[in-house]
């Protein structure tokens, strides 16, 4: 009998143990796994970030800042944005123009925030199937109603299906450029398209931009360039390998930012410290060694999976979404990891689970291993 005492919020059946996690749980169990599974960057933090942090903590920059993120750093990112979109108006503390700016824990946090802020029960939350696991959890917590767009099976966005997806009751629409799980990176004709789409509803679109540095063929677009109803999220984590420092920002309408920093204020507080300190440094970094690394390991992907089991060449992300032969994605997993070959069934990420999650942020000795396992195993 449970005790009364220890009684769980029924919110939480809303949730689930992320399938994700569940691998990685696994993966403590074998002994030098192939790890394909995991999203984060092999190779480290630039030096030079690292020590801006050592020397924060070093020099007492180890308290509270503004809950909003330290003056300077929002300084720091409304002067990269201005360049980067062509803003011109003048930063005034946490507003610039119109736009609010807010750094967060982690872009999850700053995702936790955003939906916290916008989304009331009963409120149906569009976004494209694959989709970053988050997204579904976060919504459900909310009370929301999740609207599936499928992508199936070339993973672009299809205008019509998301078009006839928006209803009366739809509070906002959350797209990931470059995507995870699929590596699909949108085209700016695309964003256009779905713009045109939000602008006909004066729809807020949530634009989760955490992989933007990984954009392999052509030159990276952002949604906010296109649509001004956008609030933008980017972060550290990924570009730079700075996944445990916790540190992401955002920028959107002021208002919406006013109260998420409210809410912020009473949950995470603010981001930490040093890695605010850090992340103005590491704004500078050169990371385009570590890109085309990864565009190596990508052609590498694709060039052993491309052909033998129709994958989609990924554009941006570290990711692959391959179909899994026989159509049975958990099936195929199972047999991967029972050859010491660690990657994530699809349904982990979608609606269907006739694909799975491949991450290449490896070394591309493991990344060439694993690819030779999966490929033997899909011949039988």
């Amino acid at each position: 009998m449970t005790r009364k005492s220890h009684a769980i919020a029924d919110r939480m059946a809303l949730l689930d143990a992320s399938g994700i996690r569940k691998v990685f749980d696994l993966a403590a169990k074998l002994t030098d796994p192939i790890n394909l599974s995991i999203g984060q960057p092999d190779f480290d933090v630039p030096p030079a970030v690292k020590q801006a942090a050592i020397d924060a903590i070093r020099a007492g920059k180890n308290k509270y800042t503004q809950t909003q993120g330290t003056e300077e750093l929002r300084a720091d990112l409304a002067e990269a944005c201005c360049k980067e979109f062509g803003w011109r108006d003048p930063y005034r503390g946490a507003v610039f123009g119109e736009r609010g700016y807010l750094v967060t824990s982690g872009t999850s946090g700053a995702l936790m925030l955003a939906l916290l802020t916008l989304v009331n029960p009963g409120d149906e939350v569009v976004f494209m199937d694959p989709y970053f696991v988050m997204y579904a959890h976060l919504v459900n917590l909310c009370g929301g109603t999740c609207v599936l767009v499928s992508t199936y099976d070339d993973f672009r966005p299809d205008i019509d299906r998301l078009a006839s997806a928006i209803t009366d009751r739809t509070r906002l629409l959350i797209i990931n450029s470059p995507s995870n799980p699929t590596g699909a990176v949108y085209t700016e004709g695309e964003l256009r398209q779905i713009a045109d789409v939000a602008a006909r509803r004066d729809l807020l679109v949530v634009s989760d931009e955490i992989y933007n540095l990984f954009c392999y063929d052509f030159p990276y677009v952002s949604m906010v360039s296109v649509y001004d109803n956008t609030l933008l999220m980017r972060g550290f984590s990924k570009s730079y390998a700075m996944t445990g420092w916790r540190i992401g920002w955002c920028t959107g309408p002021a208002a919406i930012l006013e109260k998420m920093t409210m809410l912020q204020q009473y949950s995470f507080v603010c981001a930490p410290s040093m890695a605010q300190e850090a992340a103005r440094v590491a704004m500078h970094a050169d990371m385009s060694a570590e890109v085309a690394a990864y565009k190596k390991k990508r052609d590498m992907v694709a060039e052993a999976l491309g052909g033998s089991m129709g994958l989609v060449t990924p554009a941006g992300a570290f990711y692959a979404f391959c179909p899994a032969p026989g159509g049975d994605a958990t099936a195929f997993v199972s047999k991967a990891i029972a050859s010491n070959v660690l990657i994530i069934p699809g349904n982990v990420f979608s609606s269907r689970d006739t694909h799975f999650r491949l991450s290449y942020a490896t070394s591309d000795d493991k990344l060439a291993r694993g690819l030779e396992v999966l490929v033997k195993l899909a011949k039988g």
